[in-house]
């Protein structure tokens, strides 16, 4: 059963793939459409199954045949041979050797182009039809389609009279001729050439994504209006023939490749009239061999830009690749943009704090004293009292002050790099300038990224050169060595080994920064001056319900009116993604965790369902408990808003968004921070349009010494508890 289910599953994407979706109900109703001619439609089915059979045959990855991307040049191949040749057995060997021709085509051109990431798009589909072309000139016993005159019967046989009488009727229709053409564009590119099956594909297309209907749009009347222009002839029936190539140009381009935003539109419209010369010049070329371009403008202006784009030094065009595909213009944006709020500022190496406890910020970047020029990006960090004092009594002796002697530790994985143990601590008030840095750690933690620990304490460095070290390691103790008339940690990052090299401004990431009561977790930034900032400290029940591994299962019992259990088993895929999945509903959560820090980053599946609800409660879920701690964060608008919801923002969203999804969650219960007691985690979901909020969902996550133990919901007339039965 498992099996039947796939191979449909590819076979439909396949469909969809043509428009960079795998939606069921689009792919569905292009399957549909590409029966508006039942050979056609039949003989492009049949291409399909036979790609994706041999693919599983031969061994290929089975992602790749579910998801389509092999499948849907084969279709174009059958669509092709299905609607120039009369059906017969024949043909059906024709189409099963052109679908297998087509497969290695897509095979090699992945192995080749996948080399500079780059996509292979429809160029299997151009060479093997192209192949089949002239060498079908050769095949005396294969006859031309002459099947025009029976559409009607076709359709007859597929919907029966008013099926007909759609047809007839959408095809006599007055529209202009602009209009008609991006009808007659739409329908060509499953070589169905009537106004009929380009009006189901525009609708399909509006129904699927606005964003990418409206860069149809665009594509389109960009490219009429530059034929306009330049006072090319344009006749109808020649334009229906390349007029996709500006549909699937201008959606590639600005939406699906690319994150949509306002420049990804307007290089839309810049490189348009681009695959118009390619479009005009190649069919000149290919004039005298009678072969039609195809999609081939289309191919070659797309990945020329994209590979211009890899070439780049910054990204003044702000224009984004899309590297997580949900094939989906709206979710790539959606996604993206939830993406950068929350990780925009990540580091590939986090660097933690080197201590424990709360310490402020007594001098940052572009500091007051030192910390200026190539130097100035360093942080001066010292331990102070309620009334702000940074020592006890007189503060005449380096022991009165709170920081000297307090352990230092290692902030990231990495190699000690060079060590100087032996400069002895300065009296309060006096400075070493000839051993500017004092007793010093350099740590390497990548080729080109160092961090270094100066002015400690003499003799109580615990670690060697070329010793690996893990975050929060002891290295040494503070100390009051070298150009520091005060105990004090300076702390940098450079991107050379020695101990004068210049520093780089790279921020510290996951730490807490204490401003009056307020708590405040801090994902990556670099701390200002007067700055009270400490580590995460982990609590280990927090950990341990949130620590997920894969392998790890998980029950629980729902009270709610129709009692009963619901089994999550964590889970990893092709790609290395960490998920939650539920056996019952077969929803999944993806998340990304490390030593103190739990993310979810997507969901699918039933929105109804337990696991929906854990994953807006827990978005975000820090293992330390403070009180006065509350973590706050943004959804993707797509995942807290449904479909109908956010139907019309999707048109402006690549320009501006007035829709918003808000995540609150405060931490309350254990007296003791380390106790191993009861903690009780309150999230809220809010979500607002205009600032206006329309919906909240309430819901509770209780966790004891065992680890996660209850959750609550609680949202409008739905509430109900689900308790944890075991850990398996």
């Amino acid at each position: 059963m498992n099996n039947i289910h796939w191979f449909f599953k590819s076979i439909l994407n396949s469909y969809g793939q043509v428009f960079f979706s795998n939606k069921k109900t689009f792919s569905s109703l292009l399957l549909l459409a590409t029966f508006v001619d039942f050979y056609t439609g039949a003989f492009g089915l049949f291409a399909i199954v036979v790609t994706n059979l041999v693919a599983y045959w031969l061994g290929l990855n089975k992602y790749k045949i579910t998801e389509g991307f092999f499948g849907f040049n084969s279709l174009l191949v059958g669509l092709g041979l299905g609607i120039y040749f009369q059906p017969g057995s024949l043909l059906m060997l024709i189409v099963f050797l052109a679908a297998i021709l087509t497969l290695f085509i897509a095979v090699s051109l992945e192995g080749v182009l996948g080399k500079y990431a780059l996509p292979y798009l429809s160029i299997p589909f151009v060479i093997s039809l192209w192949a089949l072309t002239l060498a079908s000139r050769e095949f005396m016993e294969l006859g031309l389609n002459e099947r025009g005159i029976y559409t009607l019967n076709d359709l007859y046989i597929i919907g029966g009279g008013p099926l007909v009488k759609l047809y007839d009727w959408w095809n006599n229709i007055p529209l202009p001729s602009s209009i008609r053409s991006y009808f007659l564009s739409l329908g060509a590119i499953l070589f169905q050439y009537n106004i009929f099956t380009g009006v189901i594909l525009a609708i399909g297309l509006f129904t699927y994504s606005r964003i990418g209907f409206t860069l149809s749009l665009i594509g389109f009347y960009t490219a009429y209006l530059f034929y306009m222009i330049i006072g090319t002839k344009f006749s109808e029936v020649h334009y229906s023939y390349i007029g996709f190539n500006y549909i699937l140009s201008s959606i590639a381009l600005g939406g699906f490749f690319l994150v949509p935003n306002r420049n990804s539109y307007l290089w839309v419209v810049l490189i348009v009239p681009l695959v118009a010369i390619v479009t005009i010049g190649l069919s000149s070329l290919l004039a005298p061999y009678f072969l039609p371009v195809y999609s081939l403008p289309f191919n070659i202006m797309a990945l020329v830009f994209l590979y211009v784009l890899k070439f780049r030094v910054n990204n003044k065009a702000n224009l984004n690749p899309v590297y997580i595909q949900q094939n989906s213009p709206e979710k790539n944006l959606y996604s993206f943009i939830n993406f950068k709020e929350r990780f925009g500022k990540d580091t590939p190496i986090p660097i933690h704090l080197p201590f424990h406890g709360e310490w402020t910020v007594t001098q940052g970047h572009n500091g007051k004293y030192t910390h200026k020029d190539s130097w100035r990006h360093a942080w001066d960090f010292e331990i102070k009292n309620d009334e702000e004092k940074t020592y006890k009594d007189s503060g005449d002796f380096i022991e009165d002050y709170y920081c000297y002697g307090k352990n230092i530790i290692a902030p990231a994985e990495g190699v000690i790099e060079e060590i100087v143990d032996d400069i002895p601590d300065n009296i309060i008030g006096e400075i070493n300038l000839e051993y500017n840095w004092g007793n010093t750690i350099i740590i390497k933690h990548s080729e080109y990224l160092f961090t270094k620990l100066c002015h400690l304490k003499p003799k109580s460095i615990e670690v060697q050169v070329g010793q690996k070290v893990k975050p929060g390691d002891l290295l040494a103790k503070c100390g009051n060595s070298g150009n520091s008339p005060y105990p004090h940690l300076h702390f940098q990052l450079q991107g050379t080994p020695h101990i004068g090299s210049q520093t780089i401004d790279y921020p510290l990431s996951n730490y807490l920064t204490k401003r009056g009561d307020k708590l405040e977790l801090v994902n990556t930034a670099s701390p200002i001056k007067d700055d009270i900032v400490m580590n995460v400290q982990v609590h280990p029940a927090l950990r341990k319900a949130f620590h997920f591994t894969p392998g790890q299962k998980f029950m629980f019992e729902i009270n709610s009116p129709t009692n009963h259990t619901v089994e999550w088993e964590v889970k990893i895929d092709y790609f290395l993604n960490k998920y939650v999945e539920c056996n019952t509903s077969k929803s999944r959560a993806y998340f990304k965790v490390d030593e103190s820090m739990l993310y979810f980053t997507h969901f699918e599946g039933d929105r109804n369902s337990l696991l929906y609800h854990f994953y807006l409660a827990t978005f975000r879920v820090c293992f330390a408990y403070y009180k006065e701690l509350q973590i706050v964060d943004t959804y993707p608008i797509n995942m807290v808003f449904s479909p109908n919801q956010h139907f019309i923002h999707d048109f402006i969203a690549p320009f501006t968004q007035y829709m918003k999804g808000k995540y609150s969650l405060s931490y309350i219960g254990a007296e003791n921070p380390l106790a191993e007691t009861q903690i009780t985690l309150n999230a809220t979901t809010s979500t607002l349009v205009f600032n206006n909020e329309k919906n909240r969902i309430a819901t509770s996550i209780f966790v004891d010494n065992t680890g996660l133990s209850r959750i609550e919901v609680d949202h409008k007339k739905t509430r109900y508890t689900a308790k944890r039965l075991e850990y398996i």
